[in-house]
């Protein structure tokens, strides 16, 4: 089962939820023209089901491999890649002065998602390198920039964050790599880093690593972590490669998914000292190295949605095809296939729902991104950063598990069948693993939304999101059309029962194992009333459209019959969620440790 890029639904959620327009407008973007928009997009995912999605499976068979220090890469990648560097893709959002196409961010995450879909484990490469041009554009000296920006805004070289050590995991201030000064301006990196994605590979000459570590005088915990960008190759001055660096491969992991994705284990400094340079000022590595975790975040939340939407076409291409059984209530001839079986079309609709839920968030908070970035009023910046910033967690963490449960119903649809790795079905499940777990587990994006989005400003500006929600709802309760009805009827419900949640936390803030236990159930239901409400607005745009006139073959119409679907099967579970927190909270602690 190939892929096809669901461009119809893509442009739609870009004009009608997104905000494309208004985003494109923006100083900066004088090129993102609707004519350019469209052919970068057409083109992105002649790309992604040409070129990317035909080595999905066989990369997953052959898997990345290790020999000797150095990695090989599945068979085709490379030419692969090479199209891309090719077609300047992974410039897209960056600009010209660096080689890149100075295009929005929201149309390179709708690029994106087509990539992850085609081929997850390929497209984990572009995304890191996408990431660390973040952080050293931001961040790092005029001089380390003119010499690697280029070539990694273009793909010839590639980009890598090193955090996780084997003693550290998710505890950074854990982390005991450190760094000593050379006297010229350079610094000797020591330690070993684990789970770098792409840490090394035969896609491109060079590899540069953004390492977190520790200088000499460094204070302990977060706070005394540095940034350094350490090459695999050192860079001449004329800008040619030179020797390598002290950066050694010695592994890779042997993983459920992603079996393509080289994921590995860097040793810096065993032979006297890797050769690296700090980026901006000492001590702020972490700060600096968020920048590229939340363009990873939202990214990995971006997987969710991919091998969703992956998943859930091969589902329904089997679904039509599956003869199989008389299904309840059927008054047609003989057999039918397991598309009309109730069950079956459930589970397709849930599946379907979720997927444009999950589209409309995470297109929503890279829009914000843009705008946050190159608004010319204050106030349009920092109330975009406000949103980006609230999203994020619930875009990662929701979209990530509700990606994995769409996985999983993709090879419950598939029976037996999906149970067989031919099918490539069990495969998506596979690789939908990683997403909950890695650029911070579930629970960390949930104890972020917690401690950072609602109890840093005691629930100001999440309170100012549910307004608008709420608003929302309120008119569309007030509507004519009866399903634009129900749906604000269900999401001024949901709603409010999230306000009772984040009271209950305000409330119980003083004691911090609650607001702990109670964080996933917030984050599960932010993601339902969030995706409920972007649902809701391409539901009005998409009636309107067909008030003006506009020719429909049923994708219109189905907009608000999918979005009341969401109301009236999903959002319930917000219910679920409050009982969690408000009347659960302390069942989570209250067994000793004997009795677990």
């Amino acid at each position: 089962m190939t892929y096809t890029a669901p461009l119809r639904d893509i442009r739609f959620v870009l004009k009608e939820i997104a905000g494309f327009d208004s985003v494109a407008a923006l100083p900066g973007f004088e090129e993102a023209t609707p004519e350019l928009a469209d052919s970068i997009l057409e083109e992105a995912a002649k790309i992604a089901g040409g070129v990317l999605a035909p080595l999905n499976a066989p990369g997953d068979r052959q898997g990345a491999r290790w020999t000797d220090g150095a990695v090989t890469t599945p068979d085709g990648w490379r030419d692969a890649w090479n199209t891309l560097v090719e077609g300047g893709w992974n410039g897209l959002p960056f600009a010209a002065q660096w080689g890149g196409m100075g295009l929005p961010n929201v149309l390179n995450t709708a690029v994106q998602e087509m990539w992850h879909a085609a081929n997850m484990a390929f497209a984990l490469c572009p995304m890191l390198t996408q990431g660390a041009v973040n952080a050293l554009q931001q961040f790092a000296s005029e001089e380390v920039k003119q010499t690697y920006l280029p070539k990694m805004v273009t793909g010839e070289w590639t980009g890598t964050m090193n955090l996780t050590e084997p003693q550290a995991g998710s505890d950074l201030a854990a982390i005991r790599s450190r760094a000593e000064p050379v006297g010229d301006g350079s610094y000797r990196v020591y330690g070993q880093k684990i789970f770098i994605t792409y840490g090394d590979h035969d896609l491109t000459d060079n590899i540069v690593h953004l390492v977190l570590a520790r200088l000499p005088d460094a204070p302990p915990g977060v706070k005394g972590i540095s940034l350094f960008v350490v090459p695999k190759v050192m860079v001449n001055a004329d800008g040619s490669l030179g020797a390598r660096n002290d950066v050694a491969c010695v592994s890779i992991e042997h993983k459920l998914g992603i079996h393509a994705s080289p994921t590995a284990v860097l040793a810096f400094g065993d032979q006297g000292g890797a050769i690296g340079w700090l980026v901006g000022e000492p001590h702020r590595g972490l700060e600096y190295m968020f920048v590229m975790m939340n363009h990873a975040r939202q990214a990995v939340g971006l997987q969710g949605l991919s091998i969703g939407e992956r998943a859930y076409q091969q589902a329904l291409s089997y679904a039509r095809e599956r003869v199989q059984g008389k299904p309840a209530g059927w008054q047609g001839e003989g057999r039918t296939p397991i598309l009309n079986h109730p069950e079956v079309r459930r589970s397709l609709m849930s599946m379907k729902a979720r997927i444009e839920a999950m589209r409309g968030i995470l297109y929503t908070a890279a829009a914000a991104h843009d705008i946050r970035h190159s608004h010319p009023e204050p106030e349009a910046r920092q109330t975009a950063a406000v949103l980006e910033e609230l999203l994020t967690p619930i875009a990662k963490g929701w979209s990530t598990e509700t990606g994995q449960d769409i996985a999983s119903q993709g090879v419950q649809i598939h029976g037996g069948m999906g149970y067989v790795e031919e099918t490539g079905a069990a495969q998506h499940l596979r690789d939908a693993r990683i997403t909950t777990i890695y650029e911070g587990t579930t629970a960390i994006q949930a104890n972020d939304l917690v401690n950072r989005k609602l109890l840093r400003d005691k629930g100001a500006s999440l309170g100012v999101w549910l307004d608008e929600v709420e608003g929302n709802a309120r008119t569309l309760e007030g509507s004519t059309d009866l399903d634009l009805q129900v749906i604000g009827r269900e999401i001024a419900l949901a709603a409010g029962r999230t306000r009772e949640m984040t009271g209950w936390i305000l409330a119980n803030a003083a004691d911090p194992a609650k607001p702990a236990a109670a964080a996933v159930p917030l984050l599960n239901a932010m993601g339902l009333v969030a995706g409920a409400h972007y649902l809701s607005l391409g539901a009005v745009a998409a009636l309107r459209r067909l008030s003006e006139g506009e020719a429909d073959d049923g994708f219109l119409a189905a907009k608000p019959v999918t979005a009341r679907f969401f109301a009236e099967h999903l959002l319930g579970q917000v219910e679920g969620c409050r009982a969690a927190v408000v009347n659960g909270a302390d069942t989570v602690m209250a067994l000793s440790d004997a009795q677990m």
